[in-house]
């Protein structure tokens, strides 16, 4: 009886841990299901409040395309490889497209692409640069620091009177493709033949190690009206000739031509130990080589930026004709080289400025930190390489409303503030009030902040950099000769200097 019993206890327990297992099981799930209500539920709301969240890594990337001869060859690598790097997938230009790189001038031979550029599209050229690339229209301009020229044949006879009155001065043919350049005798110059100039040859270069060179300063232009120049800050390109300057042989090139086979940096004797050593840069190199030499290097880059604000000014009313033509004109910048030669005083000399300079250290692979700082600075400042890395079309107004809004643009505080005073907005002090500036002069503002914000290792060049001081005491009567634009976009910043000591370069 007694083991009926306990049998009967056993079964009893056994059933009873049966049924609270299935149902600890029921209760899981429940669970469960709730569960995934909820979340599910929580990923419909997500999905609804951010949409195209999931694929804007992917979908969403802005897209380059590059154009030039021959691209196999890889002399727009280290452009293709930035670019990459800084979140653009690469195209072909048949579909979607947000930047185009062109090697060469583009507005001839991509016209229909042109034609139909839409607003968010960038292009790495201006229309009408040429008139500052082009060699014998830069040369015979009679700018400042530009050796004085002339151009043949049409301008023969002032050249010969010229020559007549100054004729201890060495002279140089030169061409449009730069090539065949040789110092020669008056009488040994073809003064008939057509697309050439005759310059002055700078008899007295600054040598080191006995070797003549020039030097490249890379400059961006983001903007044609207004005009904003800027300038690669903490970085050049040295070029020294192949050959010993003396004794000089004007019929030996290498002795005072720098070609493509120039000697670099790290090959001359007294920079070696700056730059190899050191691992200064290249312009630091020239700076500590100039300085042991009881030199200032600063006297050369004051007159480097002044040579460059002047360049562009001149030929501003050029550029700004070649840009009324096109239809959309905030979707250009431009990444030019301006090549200067230095006396023995210091004195600088701007010799050519080159569109589409060269981006490749095939030829010499110590330059490829060099160019791809270069071309990220270039991008950057021009808005390119930014920190929102979406395409420029589809970038919603929020976007570029939390980097810069109107708050940001705001200046001359005290002035506007008084109603009376600025209530017609006829008044010069005026012009900069929130309520006096029209929406394109808003954008205009905007596009400049964005620039100071990103211009990493750049520097302004035009509008020209200032200490407080000047912006203070400015004189408003010397920008009466300019453009509204320009007028307004030198107030501006001469504004931003006196709230911000780092507005001021």
């Amino acid at each position: 009886m007694r083991g009926a019993r306990s049998s009967i206890i056993l079964l009893s327990a056994l059933l009873l841990g049966i049924f609270i297992t299935f149902w600890n099981i029921y209760e899981l799930s429940l669970l469960q299901k709730e569960h995934m209500r909820f979340h599910t539920d929580r990923k419909e709301s997500t999905h609804n409040t951010y949409p195209v969240k999931a694929n804007e890594n992917t979908v969403n990337k802005p897209v380059f395309w590059i154009h030039g001869k021959n691209l196999n060859k890889g002399y727009l690598s280290h452009v293709i490889d930035v670019l990459e790097r800084v979140g653009y997938t690469r195209g072909d230009g048949t579909n979607h497209w947000d930047v185009l790189w062109s090697h060469e001038y583009p507005f001839t031979q991509l016209k229909s692409v042109i034609d139909k550029l839409e607003p968010h599209q960038k292009i790495n050229h201006f229309p009408g640069t040429g008139y500052i690339t082009n060699k014998v229209y830069l040369a015979t301009s009679g700018i400042k620091f530009i050796p004085k020229a002339f151009s043949l044949p049409a301008q023969k006879t002032n050249f010969l009177e010229e020559a007549k009155q100054n004729p201890e001065k060495l002279w140089v043919q030169k061409s449009s493709s730069h090539r065949g350049i040789r110092v020669k005798p008056v009488e040994e110059l073809d003064l008939g033949k057509q697309d050439t100039f005759v310059q002055e040859y700078i008899h007295n270069p600054l040598l080191i190690d006995g070797r003549k060179f020039d030097i490249g300063v890379y400059i961006t232009l983001t903007s044609v009206d207004p005009l904003r120049v800027y300038i690669l800050h903490d970085e050049i390109l040295i070029r020294f000739c192949p050959k010993d300057y003396k004794p000089i042989d004007f019929k030996d090139v290498d002795k005072y031509v720098v070609g493509d086979d120039y000697t670099p940096t790290w090959e001359m004797p007294s920079l070696k130990k700056y730059y190899t050593e050191h691992s200064m840069s290249f312009k630091e190199t020239l700076n500590s080589y100039l300085r042991s030499q009881d030199k200032d290097p600063d006297f050369i880059y004051r007159q480097v930026y002044e040579a460059i604000a002047g360049l562009f000014l001149n030929k501003n009313k050029n550029l700004m004709k070649s840009l009324d033509k096109m239809t959309h004109k905030r979707a250009y910048f431009e990444l030019m080289r301006c090549d200067f030669v230095l006396d023995e005083d210091l004195n600088v000399y701007l010799m050519e400025v080159n569109m589409s300079p060269n981006l490749s250290s095939a030829h010499f692979e110590g330059n490829k930190h060099l160019y791809e700082q270069v071309i990220y600075n270039s991008l950057s400042v021009s808005g390119i390489a930014r920190n929102v890395p979406a395409s420029l079309k589809s970038r919603p107004a929020y976007v570029k409303d939390f980097q810069v809004s109107e708050r940001d643009i705001a200046v001359a505080m005290e002035e506007c503030a008084n109603e009376e005073s600025c209530d017609s907005c006829t008044e010069e002090t005026c012009k900069l009030c929130q309520k006096c500036l029209s929406a394109d002069e808003k954008e205009i503002l905007k596009d400049a902040y964005m620039e100071h914000l990103n211009r990493r290792s750049t520097r302004r060049v035009y509008p020209e950099p200032m200490t407080q001081e000047d912006a203070q005491n400015y004189d408003t009567g010397e920008d009466a000769s300019l453009e509204a634009n320009d007028r307004l976009m030198r107030a501006w910043f001469r504004a931003k200097c006196l709230q911000d000591i780092s507005w001021c370069q």
